[in-house]
């Protein structure tokens, strides 16, 4: 019976003196065999995102407007001239409203939906298939067919009642009130997945030394809903950061600036307008900020999964 305890280590080790048993050349070429399957992603990377990153910002300090072969240094101008540019602010604030808004109304409606989702009853399948709906056509496509229904004109479908779609806060409660309709299906899916990792010996425990559902919901569910949160969350605040599609189709980033997102703002500035080093600093800006947003919404709910771990 001590025969397979002593094969393990060398089993082990032998991995290790094959190498060792190779020359310079065959041992490098062992070794990088595994780097050799990361260099096409590598290579897409840098070309896709370092390079565009680094031409971006030293666009962001110059003159550029895609026409002509030269462009001239001007410095800070182009980041002073959105601090005073009261249409960036406003889609900047936009953005960031959205995302957040987004991100802490589908996580409040997402995980009760989910606990209700995972419990049985008739039909189960056929619910959550229909939750599941809303996250499956495009947003863009959405976004056309809750304008038809939205629509403050007499097209309409709730013209009667959404009449004052033409105010400002209307229309940035609707563009939040569609996209939360069709990400809310999906992210219960996600933690409903989460949910049914859970032991039942848990809640069985819990019933019996007479805990409420309440009570088993805040000391067993949502601690261990924790990193399905953090990627939920992670999920919803990036795309609400970079969303375009949704505002665009649904209000075109209407009325006036009120619901026109900072990625619409750096189409129409850098393509429209011809406007490439003012673009490039508002990239630059948004980058940043996005950075500070995610890098905080991590460590907070890092925090959290420690606190309930």
């Amino acid at each position: 019976m001590s025969a397979p305890a002593t094969l393990a280590p060398d089993a082990a080790a032998a991995p290790a003196a094959r190498r060792a048993g190779l020359n310079l050349a065959q041992r490098l070429r062992v070794e990088s065999t595994p780097w050799l399957f990361l260099a096409p992603v590598g290579v897409v990377f840098v070309v896709l995102y370092v390079i565009p990153l680094v031409q971006s910002a030293y666009y962001s300090f110059t003159d550029a407007n895609g026409y002509s072969p030269t462009e001239q240094w001007v410095g800070l101008h182009n980041y002073r001239a959105l601090f005073r540019d009261s249409s960036m602010l406003s889609s900047l604030g936009f953005t960031l409203g959205y995302a957040v808004a987004t991100t802490l109304v589908v996580t409040v409606l997402a995980i009760p939906l989910a606990v209700v989702l995972n419990r049985e009853f008739a039909g189960k399948n056929l619910v959550r298939a229909v939750f599941f709906f809303p996250a499956v056509p495009s947003v863009a496509v959405l976004g056309l067919v809750w304008t038809f229904i939205l629509n403050p004109l007499g097209s309409g479908v709730l013209n009667s009642v959404l009449h004052g779609l033409f105010d400002n806060t209307l229309a940035r409660l609707c563009v939040v009130a569609v996209s939360v309709w069709a990400q809310t299906g999906w992210h219960a899916i996600l933690y409903l997945a989460y949910l049914q990792t859970i032991p039942g010996d848990y809640y069985e425990a819990a019933t019996i030394d007479g805990a409420s559902g309440w009570r088993s919901f805040r000391s067993i569910t949502l601690p261990l809903l924790m990193p399905a949160m953090t990627v939920s969350q992670l999920l919803l605040l990036t795309n609400g950061l970079k969303v375009y599609d949704l505002p665009f189709t649904l209000t075109k980033g209407g009325p006036g600036f009120a619901t026109r997102p900072i990625t619409q703002s750096l189409i129409e500035r850098g393509i429209a307008q011809a406007r490439i080093g003012e673009a490039s600093a508002l990239a630059v800006l948004f980058l940043l900020v996005v950075a500070a947003v995610v890098a905080g919404q991590m460590f907070l709910t890092r925090r959290l999964e420690g606190r309930y771990s």
